[in-house]
C-alpha cells in the first residue's frame, strides 16, 4: 500500500514506544486509529506493557548521559542493543493485542534521549542545536518486519524549534473542548504542559517543559538508599517527611523557572550533578531522608504551579489540569499538586479519573505521531517548539 493514501484507510494498528528520561523502562501500546489524518481521530487504546530495563542496560543508559563517557562505540552499541529490545516490546505487545505483526501498518518509537541541547548555538553562521535519541529504527524494522518511524525531533529542531515537546500536537488533536480551557501535565522525568484554550485553533495551543518532574525524586532516592529501590512508590518516603522552607526558597531561585517560553530541559540541567548539589544541601543542613524527598516532590508540584502563574493565568486562565506519567501513581505529589492549583480555580484529576491511562498516554503519542509521518503530513506544533513552520517529524525504516 503507497503511504500516501495508507491514512485513507477507515482503521488501522499501529504501535506506539515510549522510554522517558527516567529510565523506567518501555512503554508500549498497541493503538486503533480510524479516520483520516488532517481530522480528528477515533483513537482506542488495544493493548498495553510496560517491559523494564534489564539492570545492567539501565546502569549503562546512565552511563551515556556523561558526555565524556558517551563514546562513540559505546553509544552505537546501545543504540542497536536498545533497538533489539523496542523490537521484543513490539512484538510483545502485538501478541497481547491478539494481532500479527502484518496486521500493524506502522511502529511510531520515540527512542532514548541521552542529550538534548536545545539551545541556539552558533557556529560559522549556521544555528548547531542538536538532540540525541538512541533504539535503531532499521533494527525495529528488520526485527518485526513494520516501518518503523523513529528521530522525531530534529526535523523540528532543523525548522529553529527546540523539538521538545512533541505530545502536544497529539493532545490537541484527542482533548480540546469547545467551552473549557484545559491543561495536560505530563510528571515523567522532566515536567511538562500542554495549554489547550477553549475552542482553539492548532497555532494557539502552546507547551513547554516546568522542570523536574520526578527525576530528582527519583536521584535522590537512588542515592540515598544504595540503588536497593529507584523511586518513591505511592510517595511513602515523602509523607513521612517535612519540607524543609529554607531548601525549598532555595532551589525555587534554579534560572530556568523565569526563562521565557519557549523552553525544554532534561537530565543536562537536573541530572547527577544537580542531584550531588541536593546531597551536599542535606548533609550541611542536617535534613533527613524523608525530608530531603519531601522537599524535592514539592518542588516539583511548585514549578507546576510557579508555570502556570507566570505563563498561563492571564491570558488563558484553565479550569481543569488532567495529570498523566509516572508521577500521577504518587499520591503526596498530586496531594502538593492540588494544593498549589485549586486555591487558583484549576481542578486537579489524573487520566484513570476520566477513564484512561497515565502509563500509556506518551506511547499512545507516538503511535499517532507516526501515522501522520507515514501520511507525509505536519506532525509538530511550531507554537510549542518554536519552529519556524509546520514540518513532518520522524525518519522512517522499512
Amino acid at each position: 500500500m503507497d503511504d500516501r493514501t495508507r491514512l485513507e484507510n477507515r482503521e488501522r494498528y499501529v504501535v506506539g514506544l515510549m522510554s522517558g528520561t527516567s529510565v523506567d523502562g518501555i512503554d508500549a501500546a498497541v493503538v486503533r486509529i480510524a479516520g483520516k489524518a488532517g481530522q480528528q481521530p477515533e483513537v482506542s487504546l488495544v493493548a498495553f506493557e510496560n517491559r523494564s530495563y534489564p539492570l545492567d542496560v539501565r546502569s549503562e543508559i546512565f552511563e551515556l548521559f556523561n558526555p565524556s563517557r558517551a563514546t562513540v562505540d559505546r553509544v552505537g552499541r546501545m543504540n542497536a542493543h536498545l533497538g533489539e529490545l523496542y523490537a521484543q516490546a513490539a512484538l510483545s505487545v502485538i501478541a497481547k493485542a491478539g494481532l500479527r505483526p502484518e496486521d500493524i501498518a506502522s511502529i511510531g518509537s520515540h527512542g532514548q534521549t541521552i542529550y538534548h541541547a536545545p539551545e541556539a548555538y552558533i557556529r560559522d553562521g549556521f544555528d548547531l542545536r542538536y538532540t540525541v535519541q538512541i533504539g535503531e529504527g532499521a533494527v525495529i524494522a528488520a526485527r518485526t518486519g513494520i516501518p518503523c518511524v523513529t528521530d522525531f525531533r530534529v526535523a523540528d529542531m532543523a525548522a529553529g524549534g527546540q523539538g521538545a515537546p512533541l505530545v502536544p500536537f497529539t493532545e490537541y488533536l484527542l482533548y480540546r473542548e469547545e467551552s473549557r480551557t484545559l491543561l495536560l501535565q505530563n510528571i515523567g522525568g522532566i515536567g511538562n504542559i500542554t495549554v489547550i484554550p477553549a475552542g482553539c485553533a492548532p497555532e494557539q495551543v502552546y507547551a513547554f517543559d516546568t522542570g523536574p518532574g520526578n527525576m530528582l525524586i527519583d536521584g535522590i532516592v537512588t542515592r540515598l538508599y544504595g540503588g536497593s529501590i529507584t523511586m518513591d512508590t505511592g510517595g511513602e518516603i515523602a509523607r513521612k517527611g517535612n519540607v524543609n522552607d529554607a531548601m525549598l526558597r532555595w532551589l525555587q531561585q534554579e534560572p530556568y523557572y523565569a526563562s521565557p517560553l519557549p523552553k525544554s530541559t532534561g537530565r543536562e540541567r537536573f541530572g547527577s550533578d544537580y542531584v550531588e548539589d541536593l546531597l551536599r544541601y542535606q548533609r550541611e543542613h542536617g535534613l533527613s531522608s524523608e525530608d530531603l524527598v519531601a522537599t524535592v516532590t514539592k518542588l516539583t508540584a511548585w514549578s507546576i504551579g510557579d508555570a502556570y502563574r507566570r505563563f498561563v493565568r492571564s491570558e488563558n486562565p484553565a479550569d481543569e489540569m488532567l495529570v498523566g506519567g509516572g508521577g500521577s501513581y504518587n499520591p503526596t505529589l498530586i496531594g502538593f499538586l492540588k494544593q498549589e492549583m485549586e486555591p487558583m480555580g484549576v481542578r486537579v484529576r489524573i487520566q484513570e479519573e476520566i477513564g484512561l491511562s497515565s502509563d500509556a498516554k506518551e506511547a499512545i503519542a507516538f503511535a499517532l505521531l507516526a501515522d501522520y509521518t507515514i501520511a507525509r503530513l505536519p506532525n509538530n506544533l511550531p507554537s510549542v517548539t518554536g519552529a519556524s513552520r509546520a514540518v513532518v517529524m520522524g525518519k522512517v525504516s522499512y
